[in-house]
């Protein structure tokens, strides 16, 4: 099932973290430096390799949506570190063949890793690019066995209210959940991360195992997941329940469809300086060329 991916941006294209820092903090927290390289297709060039820099673990960590713990962007990185990850163990259930509790220490064992460097789009019309380390969902997917009858991906968060104090604002229905289609979820762009910049993931950041999807917005790229279970049906997920108007189901990064309170035609890239422009949005988070056949025909305004 699992394909691999060639990436467009390697290790050596990333400025060091301790060298990122010592820049910025010698400039004032303007981004300086050769940034991220980008080859490759001819449509990924629109979006200039040179403005692609790298982010800092401090923006990273620091700069998170996770509403379990809060709603602000610092609450995360405050309240996250009482989020309890060991032991850990996700249930895959539905149509596989394999059902079961898997532990985080065996689904590990079976694991090859890699660090896939990606830009992250956020449906709020800011932007990243992560250093992940992680590996392919379709890996995890062959090891519980997928079932032909099969079609969707549905994932859930752990949701525990004695830690996670976000959950008593009735802000989402909890847990989150969130899905992709089965296409989407084998499709080697997909990967569960366990780490950033070589080091464990951060609680804030979803630990100890997330998604991320890196054509769709951010809050696609469910965090600290407990379940996954496979669906012969699309499953319900948390933004698009809470208001399918604002969210859809595919949430693709799509210059072309506005959200219907913003522009989502540019970008503002966290870490960039008080004074840096906004830059284009690219069309899938400048994936075209790897998923666009994934919606070969369909009208992607009406299937948002």
């Amino acid at each position: 099932m699992a394909r691999r991916w060639t990436p467009d941006l390697t290790r050596n294209d990333v400025t060091p973290e301790n060298v990122y820092l010592s820049r910025r903090s010698l400039i004032g927290g303007i981004a300086a430096g050769a940034g991220l390289g980008l080859a490759g297709a001819p449509a990924r060039a629109q979006n200039d390799a040179a403005a692609l820099e790298p982010n800092s673990w401090e923006d990273i960590t620091s700069y998170n949506n996770y509403y379990e713990f809060g709603t602000d962007k610092r609450d995360p990185a405050r309240h996250a570190g009482q989020l309890t990850t060991a032991p850990w163990s996700v249930r895959i259930d539905g149509l596989v063949d394999r059902p079961g509790e898997y532990a985080f220490e065996d689904i590990m064992a079976g694991m090859d890793l890699e660090e896939r460097i990606y830009r992250f789009r956020c449906v709020e019309a800011w932007s990243m690019v992560v250093p992940w380390t992680g590996f392919e969902l379709a890996d995890l997917l062959d090891m519980a066995g997928v079932q032909d009858g099969a079609t969707h991906v549905a994932f859930e968060t752990v949701l525990r209210p004695d830690e996670m104090p976000g959950v008593s604002r009735p802000v989402l229905e909890w847990p989150y959940v969130e899905g992709l289609r089965l296409d989407e979820a084998v499709h080697p762009l997909t990967i569960m991360a366990t780490g950033i910049y070589g080091r464990d993931i951060p609680n804030q950041n979803g630990a100890p195992l997330r998604l991320v999807v890196p054509w769709k917005y951010g809050f696609k790229s469910i965090k600290s997941i407990v379940r996954i279970t496979l669906t012969d049906s699309e499953p319900p997920t948390s933004w698009n329940k809470a208001n399918p108007r604002e969210y859809g189901f595919y949430s693709n990064v799509n210059p072309n469809v506005d959200h219907p309170r913003w522009s989502q035609a540019t970008e503002r890239e966290i870490g960039g300086g008080l004074f840096s422009p906004r830059k284009p949005t690219l069309m899938f988070n400048g994936y075209e060329d790897e998923v666009a056949d994934l919606y070969a025909g369909m009208d992607l305004a009406e299937n948002f």
